[in-house]
């Protein structure tokens, strides 16, 4: 049997500062939607991006997303959060973003951990320990 999956979860209100004159969110507010979420998810299992920032980066390398409902201004998006692979050097985390029921938004980023020469580096084993509760497959 395996462990159980957790997902990092937070919800959030469409404010008007997300919308375009039509008070649909902008995509590229999403972007930054998912990237608080990245950063807080950091913030949740103990290692800020700050910390990470006096001593290089976690860059985005790839991201894909898709729309396959509008989201409008005072809706109520719940947003999920979970780590679909650990590598070496990178992670891929993927995000659901719902709001009654249906699906808003979805979202997979590959991040990088590098180091001050802007080259990447290894996670730290207890950084890898703190992602794995939130894996999302078995073999983890």
């Amino acid at each position: 049997m395996s462990a159980p999956v957790f997902a990092f979860t937070r919800e959030s209100k469409v404010l008007f500062k997300h919308c375009d004159p039509a008070e649909l969110v902008f995509f590229p507010r999403f972007f930054e939607m998912m990237n608080d979420l990245v950063e807080e998810f950091f913030d949740a299992i103990g290692y800020p991006f700050e910390e990470f920032h006096h001593q290089g980066a976690i860059p985005t390398v790839q991201i894909e997303a898709g729309f396959p409902k509008p989201s409008r201004h005072g809706d109520r998006l719940c947003f999920s959060l979970w780590v679909e692979r650990i590598g070496g050097t990178s992670a891929t985390l993927r995000i659901l973003t719902q709001s009654g029921g249906e699906t808003r938004m979805t979202y997979r980023a590959t991040i990088v951990l590098v180091g001050e020469d802007g080259r990447p580096k290894a996670w730290p084993d207890a950084l890898r320990q703190a992602m794995m509760p939130y894996m999302e497959s078995e073999d983890a």
